[in-house]
């Protein structure tokens, strides 16, 4: 979603663009998006686009983290880069700095669904949908008034976001899947959704009809800055290495080797996420999120998209079925006449999440070398308005005002 919106907008400036895409979708075709994009909720909520190190981490502590069934998941391996990882996320994961980190986060959000319409102006033809209505979902007052207090503190950092409380009965009206547990529901207004897959194959369409080359299957194993160019040679050591004027690292979790030789130290960690889809007999009209299990409920054409878990692991690592497992049971209790039983297109993607929660967007110490990347797990709301002002840092050699805080060398942060 990153690369192919950053391509458009550098289209957008007159620049002729190729797309190297490392990924395919298995079992099937080769896909551009494979990787965090194709399975994921297709949320475009910039309401909802919080910092993901916030104090309630602090809160769950270590032991329910090594918990297979817990919604974050941490396995128990020796790895130093996630130990790294995980040092700087319980450093940030305080409120101070979860103010300062959703402050940076509003310049974004705040333009991003007038970027998904500007794509749509110019030709990429997926639809994206009103969020009518977008429920969170609770089995007890307490965890209602803590969404409540979490939207006031985004309102408050920049990023208007509406919401109304419902009775369960008003709610179950809407979206007639919610269980008897659900007792309070929060709707959130102005939010929208769509579907991923759909969305950035439309957008690889309107890439490679405006000239733009896609390469799919094509991953890259070094990029060498030249001080005339940039030559990226490729993994299979068999293609021959490819030139070019300028470069956008917008590898996902695979960014940190690709990008360190240019000064980027920030860890880049997988947050595996999970899905499957399930036939209904009456989908919701939008969204339907269990914020207390971190499930999430999309629907697409005629199923229902259920995503969740935050899985620190390698990103290419083998899927964990107990991750899918987790899942059902979490969302078991809450739904009702869903059949989780008859589970299709089950999926994990590697969210690539910062340990301050923050993306990496703007030139390294290259100004040939741009990253687009780190979103954790708002790559889909971000990814157009990532794609227009990382074109516009790279034709005109300025970086927006609202790029500052997302410097790839984290120059002048703590």
């Amino acid at each position: 979603m990153v690369g192919l919106c950053t391509a458009w907008y550098l289209q957008e400036h007159g620049v002729g663009v190729t797309v190297l895409e490392r990924d395919r979708v298995t079992p099937g075709p080769v896909h551009a998006g494979a990787g965090a994009s194709w399975g994921s909720a297709g949320w475009l909520t910039p309401g909802l686009a919080t910092p993901l190190p916030e104090p309630a981490v602090l809160r769950y502590g270590l032991r329910v983290l090594l918990r297979p069934d817990s919604p974050v998941y941490l396995p128990p391996a020796a790895d130093t880069a996630l130990a790294r990882f995980l040092a700087g996320f319980v450093r940030h994961s305080t409120q101070p700095r979860w103010r300062r980190a959703m402050r940076a986060l509003s310049a974004l959000t705040r333009q991003s669904l007038d970027a998904f319409d500007e794509l749509a102006d110019g030709g990429v033809a997926a639809p994206t949908r009103a969020a009518a209505p977008f429920l969170a979902c609770f089995r007890d007052r307490r965890g209602a008034e803590a969404l409540l207090a979490e939207l006031a503190e985004v309102r408050a950092c920049g990023q208007p976001v509406d919401s109304e409380e419902l009775d369960a009965l008003t709610a179950r009206d809407r979206a007639p899947m919610l269980s008897d547990q659900i007792t309070h529901v929060i709707q959130v207004h102005g939010q929208r959704y769509c579907d991923p897959g759909r969305f950035v194959a439309a957008l690889a369409d309107a890439v490679r009809e405006r000239g733009g080359i896609i390469r799919e299957g094509v991953a890259v194993d070094k990029v060498i800055d030249l001080g005339t160019g940039v030559v990226l040679a490729m993994a299979d050591h068999a293609s021959p290495p490819a030139r070019f004027d300028a470069v956008v690292l917008a590898a996902g979790s695979w960014l940190p080797p690709l990008a360190a030789r240019f000064g980027v130290r920030m860890p880049v960690q997988a947050g595996r996420g999970y899905s499957f889809s399930v036939p209904v007999k009456e989908p919701p009209t939008g969204p339907v999120y269990f914020p207390a299990s971190r499930v999430a409920c999309t629907p697409i054409g005629s199923e229902l998209r259920i995503a969740g878990m935050m899985e620190f692991r390698r990103p290419d690592a083998p899927r964990d079925p107990r991750r899918i497992d987790a899942i059902v049971a979490a969302a078991g209790g809450l739904l009702r006449g869903v059949d989780l039983r008859a589970r299709a297109l089950e999926w994990m993607g590697p969210r690539p999440c910062t340990p301050d929660g923050l993306p990496l967007l703007g030139p390294t110490s290259s100004p040939r070398v741009h990253v687009a990347g780190g979103h954790g797990m708002w790559g889909i709301t971000l990814g157009p308005i990532t794609g227009r002002l990382v074109a516009r840092a790279l034709v005109t050699g300025r970086t927006p005002a609202a790029l500052l805080p997302f410097d790839p060398l984290r120059r002048g942060t703590a």
